[in-house]
Parts: structure tokens; C-alpha cells; sequence
């Protein structure tokens, strides 16, 4: 997405509409339409995973409603700017992937004690509400954050969350957790399908193709599974005609071993929707420092925390800005905050209405599985952007093999943990935990290296040279 967006920029030099313009209906809906195409994927896949993995059955449809309205009451507070909460640009507000991971994790501790599915929900909305006062506090001394929150240890995070979501990915492909078909030839070719959609349609020179490769990917895979007898949509009439926002429907229940990594996450949550927010900025023609740039951090920072305890509030998981909704401003010259407004309105009455869930909820498992088999990977490598832009010198080497190394060994060994605490071993279990524990820890214990690798490479063959010219002088000599 950052290529897209420099190859826009540099093709677009002026804006159709800026920050503070207000373009007409017409134009407005149309900009407005392919905000929600990019994003739309983004905003329920993640339900659509949980609700899978941890067998949340008919309370899917809901939750897909829940996570749509609550994603346009965000994005309608990050445009808005509501006093000093939220951004005050065009942003759009989502479930973010990054949280996936440790949701998951909180959801098998509540599992593994033989909790209900209500309980299971009752526990993510309750630790998801009190660990979004972190991001709130932190939208406050978010430019001394950077001190402890380093892209070594930022790169290895997401680096985390995107590789145990690949085993998800790849368990849907197959069919899903305990299917009885699992790995049949049907759903290979289903996932098959999907996914060299969208390598082909991400491949497109039409950018506005491109920005909707995975719907138009998922809805292709939709249609074949239709004509192979995989949809069912008779119980769409049990369904209730509107979806009614309920405060905690599930209750509200704390666990702090399922606690400490969101809290972790949002830390990393507030560092990326910085940089979310400075591209923005970038693309939208704004100042990229300054106080009015440092007000709009803080700002979108706070709306960030602010829209994460509101979804818990309303039965959704935690949520960030997008930042592939910058692609959609460098590509339709439409800064214009306004049009968010558009955006919030058209997700908050697609998510009146529970029959989309309920569609959504019936999509294969292998269909879902091709689309984020992508969508997990690229997780992972923008973990690896971010550590390539760091000084990956022996120290930071060291950390980043430590740390990844950790958390990929607890997610795929988690009985090594086993004579621990069980809150402890809770804890440690998650990969995201671990991994950032570790690397937190090593970067704040371990001294920084001040001699750049280069010269301390020169210095090696210098030295090299020295003792060849001296071993040469030595046979001149005994010759």
C-alpha cells in the first residue's frame, strides 16, 4: 500500500477536494463507497474468525452487525473530532487484525476452563474495555512512547501477531477446526479459487480494482460454493429485522492473564496509528509537524482508545485506523473529512440490519481461509518492513531472534510453560505477550552498540591486511 500511495502522490500533486472542503452528494457517496469497499473486509473478518475458532454459533450475524455500527460511530468520531477526541481528518475506524491474536488467546483461557460461548464474549469485551484506558493514557505522552516502543520491538510484535494467524488461515483452507472434511480436494479448490482471484486482481493496473480485490475475491468464491450445494440461507428468516446495540448484552467479566496482551497491543496500536495519521497528514496536504499535526496524534490516538471502549461497550473487539483508506485519498484526490461522515453512515445502517451477518456467517470456511492466507502474510511481512527501516546491527539482531524466537516456540510448544502458574502460563502462552515481553525487556537491559557495523567490518579486514603485510614482510625476510 505505501508504493501505491508514493506513486499516487507523485502523479497527483493537487487534490480534487482538502481536508476542510465539502464536495457535494454525488461525489461524497461515490468517495465515500470505495472508503467502505477497501475497508469492509477488514471490519468483519476478524468476527467472522473468532466467532469460527471459538464456536460462537448464532451469535455471529449480531456480532458482524455490532462490529459495522461501531466501526461507523468511530470513523464518524475520527472525522468529526468531537472536542479533543479523535483526529479531525478522513480516517476510517476498524476491528484491526493486530488484536486477533490475543483475542484468540483470551477466548481459549475462558474455553479451556469450560466457559460458555456468552462467557467467552463476556471476558473479550471486559478486558477489551479496561486495557483501551491504556491507549487513552498514552494518547497523552504518545511522543515519549517512541523511547520504549522502538521499531525493533514494533517489527517483531506484528511480526507475531501475523504468524500464528497464518495456522488459522491455513486450518480454514482445510475446512475449519473439526470438520469432518478436512483437507477434502472440494475445499482446496474452493480457497484455490479465491486466492488466485486475488493474486490476479491485486495484479490489475486499475487501481480501484485492486483496492477491491478481496471482495470482489470472496464474492466469487460465494457464487462457486453456491453452485456446489455449500450455502444455506434458510435460517436468514429466524433472523430479526433490525440489530439493537445492547451495552455488555454478553456481561462483563476480567481475566488478567487475557488482559496483559491487549494491554501490550495497544501500546503498539497507538505507535501505528501515528504513522497511519502522518501518512494522512502526508496525502492530504497537511503538516506533518507542529503543534496542529501533534494535536491531530493526540487526537486520533485518543479516539482510538476512546472508539476501542465503545466497541467493548457494544459487543465489538477493539479497533484502529486503516491505513489502506490512505491509498483510497491518494488515488480519488478526496481529503475531505466530511466524507467520512459518508462512510460512517452507509457502515452504521449496513450494520442495522443482521440479515449481512447472517449471509457473512454462511461464507465456506475455505473461501474465507484464501483471502486471509493473504491477508495474514502481509501482516507478517509489514512486520519485517518495519524492522528493515530499524539498525539491525548484533544487538538488535540479537533481540529480534530472541524475541521471535519465543513467541513462535510457545505458540507451537505451549506445554513447556506447563509447570508454571496457570495465570502465568496464561500469559506466556501468547505469542504476542512473549515475544513483546522479551523484546522490551532484552532492548531496555542490553547496552546499545556504538560502533556502526560497517566500520567495525572495516576494522576486521584492515586488521586482516595487517597480518597478510606482515606474514608477506616475514618470508621476504626468511627468504
Amino acid at each position: 500500500m505505501t508504493q501505491d500511495v508514493k506513486t499516487e502522490q507523485s502523479v497527483n500533486h493537487d487534490l480534487l477536494y482538502s481536508l476542510h472542503d465539502k464536495p457535494g452528494f454525488w461525489p461524497s457517496s461515490f468517495a465515500a463507497l470505495q472508503h467502505v469497499l477497501a475497508s469492509l473486509v477488514g471490519v468483519i473478518t476478524p468476527t467472522l474468525i473468532v466467532g469460527g475458532v471459538l464456536g460462537l454459533g448464532s451469535h455471529v450475524p449480531y456480532l458482524i452487525s455490532m462490529a459495522l455500527m461501531v466501526s461507523g460511530v468511530g470513523t464518524f468520531i475520527q472525522c468529526r473530532r468531537i472536542g479533543s477526541i479523535g483526529a479531525g481528518m478522513l480516517c476510517l475506524q476498524g476491528t484491526s487484525f493486530a488484536f486477533l491474536t490475543a483475542v484468540l488467546s483470551a477466548g481459549m483461557i475462558v474455553k479451556g476452563k469450560g466457559g460458555t460461548p456468552e462467557d467467552i464474549l463476556a471476558t473479550i469485551f471486559g478486558v477489551s474495555f479496561c486495557a483501551a484506558f491504556i491507549e487513552i493514557f498514552l494518547s497523552r505522552v504518545i511522543h515519549k512512547l517512541q523511547k520504549i516502543i522502538t521499531p525493533v520491538v514494533t517489527g517483531t510484535i506484528i511480526i507475531l501477531i501475523g504468524i500464528p494467524l497464518i495456522k488459522v488461515a491455513m486450518t480454514d483452507i482445510g475446512g475449519g477446526f473439526g470438520a469432518e472434511n478436512f483437507g477434502a480436494l472440494d475445499n482446496l479448490l474452493l480457497a484455490g479459487i479465491v486466492l488466485v482471484s486475488v493474486i490476479l486482481l491485486n495484479r490489475s493496473k486499475n487501481p480501484m480494482i485492486r483496492l477491491a480485490a478481496v471482495v470482489i475475491g470472496l464474492t466469487l468464491g460465494m457464487v462457486v460454493a453456491f453452485f456446489m450445494g455449500r450455502l444455506d440461507f434458510s435460517h436468514l428468516g429466524s433472523l430479526p429485522l433490525v440489530s439493537v446495540p445492547i451495552p455488555f448484552k454478553f456481561g462483563f467479566q476480567f481475566d488478567l492473564a487475557a488482559f496483559i496482551p491487549l494491554a501490550i497491543l495497544f501500546c503498539v496500536s497507538a505507535m501505528e496509528t501515528t504513522g497511519d495519521l502522518t501518512a494522512n497528514s502526508t496525502i492530504s496536504r497537511e503538516p506533518v509537524s507542529g503543534p496542529i499535526y501533534m494535536n491531530r496524534i493526540r487526537g486520533g490516538v485518543l479516539g482510538d482508545g476512546v472508539n476501542s471502549m465503545i466497541a467493548a461497550t457494544f459487543n465489538s473487539m477493539p479497533s484502529t485506523t486503516f491505513s489502506q483508506n490512505n491509498g483510497v485519498i491518494a488515488l480519488t484526490g478526496v481529503a475531505s473529512r466530511y466524507v467520512g461522515i459518508y462512510v460512517a453512515a452507509i457502515l452504521f445502517i449496513m450494520g442495522l440490519f443482521p440479515v449481512i451477518g447472517g449471509v457473512l456467517q454462511q461464507m465456506p470456511k475455505p473461501v474465507l481461509g484464501g483471502a486471509t492466507l493473504i491477508m495474514f502474510g502481509t501482516v507478517a511481512v509489514a512486520g519485517i518492513r518495519v524492522l528493515s527501516q530499524a539498525n539491525l546491527d548484533r544487538r538488535n539482531m540479537m533481540i529480534v531472534a530472541i524475541s521471535v524466537g519465543m513467541g513462535i516456540g510457545v505458540s507451537t510448544v505451549p506445554n513447556v510453560l506447563q509447570a508454571l502458574p496457570d495465570m502465568l502460563e496464561n500469559i506466556l502462552k501468547s505469542p504476542v505477550a512473549m515475544g513483546a515481553i522479551t523484546a522490551i525487556t532484552l532492548s531496555l537491559i542490553l547496552p546499545e552498540t556504538h560502533i556502526p557495523e560497517d566500520a567495525e567490518a572495516k576494522a576486521v579486514v584492515t586488521d586482516g591486511e595487517d597480518d597478510a603485510a606482515k606474514k608477506k614482510v616475514a618470508e621476504v625476510g626468511n627468504t
